[in-house]
């Protein structure tokens, strides 16, 4: 059989193709069309394409493969620290019985039951609550930036870099509301981070994560920005990621693909506890700004007018003529507070301080808290269908929950040599109590607790001398003869008394 040619129609008969082979050979390929029949030809022929068929565009992909992220880990990684902290903890009150379930869950999963307290331990013999967080380098000299979660309560502070150098770490300052606190260990020449912009940042960008989640030190997770602005109820809003953060995560550095801290793993919604796919971070660009102050001070003064505000809803807005639903609705207005002087009533709305707009009611608090108290704060306020600037002094907000070095070191010591914790009384508690000063206790434990006092307790006087707030309260008690029972003035109802308490020795 002769061999089927396919550079040929086959409908040519097979002598012919012999004959095109050979004017092919002799003529060149001009040769191949006067030989063909008119059939022949016509079949040779292309299709003429459809006149109506259109060309289909090929799009360039928007995304082109996965990142790649060991420059980032390899450029970013020294910076990053683990935290270890410690808290000395008082052994539970006598007759204190744990929660049978409790135990059983202990006994389940191989963990040490908690030992029951004994009411005649001096204190001496107590043990040590051990938490672990992460952390990130400033600067060179030893500036470490975390939570201030990761370091609350704690009594002693261990940073470790990620070549095992360990250090001991002074807490320069905490801010409980913005969960930022700065660290400080005696080092120079330190690796550190290199700071973003979160006004940059895009929804869908990649992230990674670095930390010590579980007590794993230098893990990295990664994952999107999955939103901005994410308001979550918290002093600030935050940053949404699906970055995978765990305990011990907390503190560390949320980091984007040039290398850059924009944020501070903070938190994840999750209904276990563990991981779910929703991490949030503090935006880097409030976290400087308060690492900033507390450096420079140790603690954060924030401006308040006076006001108890909630959300406006779509229905309010509607019914208002406001349009739609923005601003903080007043509530409530103080009395004698500058937005009682300047006017403002409840039922009013605030869109704007100083030309911000306020999109939610929590931007109030923000938007007045960095203004420095003294000044004056122009305030955009719908008022009866119309809107009207209003001229607000800022006064200081005198009950937040910040802490310098100094006041932590001396609140930490007061707890631990009568294990007394004690917060401020407001000015409507002490004229509701009839008192000029004071201190209300928090926890009793350990000595204090011996001695009766209890929670709910108002502390009058140390050692004969009035207290009238923390700071004077806990600078007494770093002045006492440890070796000597403490006359304490406590108020307890309508009734006050003394009580000895046999301060705790180490």
């Amino acid at each position: 059989m002769t061999p089927q040619n396919t550079d040929f129609p086959t409908i040519v008969p097979t002598r012919l193709r012999l004959r095109l082979l050979l004017a092919l050979a002799t003529s060149g390929a001009a040769a191949l069309v006067p030989a063909l029949p008119a059939h022949a030809q016509a079949a040779a022929a292309p299709a003429a394409p459809a006149a109506t068929a259109a060309p289909v565009p090929v799009l360039p992909p928007l995304v082109r493969g996965l990142p790649d992220f060991t420059g980032l880990v390899e450029t970013v990684g020294p910076a990053v620290v683990n935290i270890r902290t410690s808290e000395k903890m008082k052994a539970a009150a006598a007759g204190q019985k744990i929660d049978p379930n409790i135990e059983e869950f202990f006994r389940r999963f191989g963990i040490p039951i908690p030992r029951q307290g004994n009411p005649d331990a001096d204190g001496d013999d107590e043990p040590e609550r051990r938490a672990i967080g992460s952390g990130f380098i400033l600067s060179a000299d030893g500036y470490v930036l975390t939570n201030a979660h990761v370091v609350e309560g704690a009594d002693e502070v261990t940073v470790t870099l990620t070549d095992k150098r360990e250090f001991k770490a002074k807490l320069i300052g905490a801010d409980q509301r913005t969960d930022v606190a700065v660290l400080k260990i005696e080092a120079a020449g330190l690796p550190f981070v290199k700071v973003g912009d979160v006004d940059k940042v895009k929804v869908g960008e990649w992230v990674i994560a670095i930390g010590s989640p579980y007590g794993l030190e230098s893990t990295v997770t990664a994952g999107i920005v999955s939103a901005k602005q994410r308001e979550t109820g918290d002093y600030l809003p935050l940053l949404q990621t699906d970055v995978p953060i765990n305990p011990g995560n907390s503190g560390g550095p949320l980091i984007n693909m040039r290398g850059e801290v924009i944020g501070i793993n903070s938190q994840i919604l999750s209904p276990s506890g563990g991981y779910a796919g929703i991490s949030l971070a503090i935006p880097i660009n409030e976290a400087i700004r308060i690492s900033d102050e507390l450096r420079a001070t140790g603690h954060i003064v924030r401006g308040r007018i006076g006001v108890q505000i909630a959300a406006v809803s779509k229905e309010v807005a509607e019914s208002l003529g406001l349009g739609k639903p923005v601003g903080a609705l007043v509530q409530s207005v103080q009395a004698g507070m500058p937005a009682e002087k300047a006017g403002i009533e409840a039922g009013d709305i605030i869109t704007k301080v100083n030309g911000a707009a306020v999109e939610h009611s929590s931007d109030l608090p923000r938007l007045v808290g960095v203004i420095k108290p003294g000044a004056k704060a122009t305030l955009q306020v719908f008022h009866d269908g119309k809107s009207k600037d209003v001229q607000v002094a800022v006064i200081a907000f005198d009950n937040d929950k910040t802490a310098s070095a100094d006041e932590a070191a001396a609140a930490s010591a007061a707890k631990s040599l009568l294990g007394l914790k004690v917060s401020e009384l407001s000015e409507a508690q002490k004229s509701e109590l009839r008192i000029k000063g004071g201190v209300k206790v928090d926890a009793a434990e350990g000595a204090a607790a011996r001695a009766g006092v209890r929670e709910g307790d108002i502390v009058l006087a140390v050692a004969n001398v009035a207290v009238t707030s923390v700071k004077e309260f806990t600078a007494l008690v770093a002045k006492l003869d440890k070796s000597k029972p403490i006359n304490m003035l406590v108020r307890r109802g309508d009734a006050a008394t003394y009580l000895l308490i046999k301060p705790a020795t180490k």
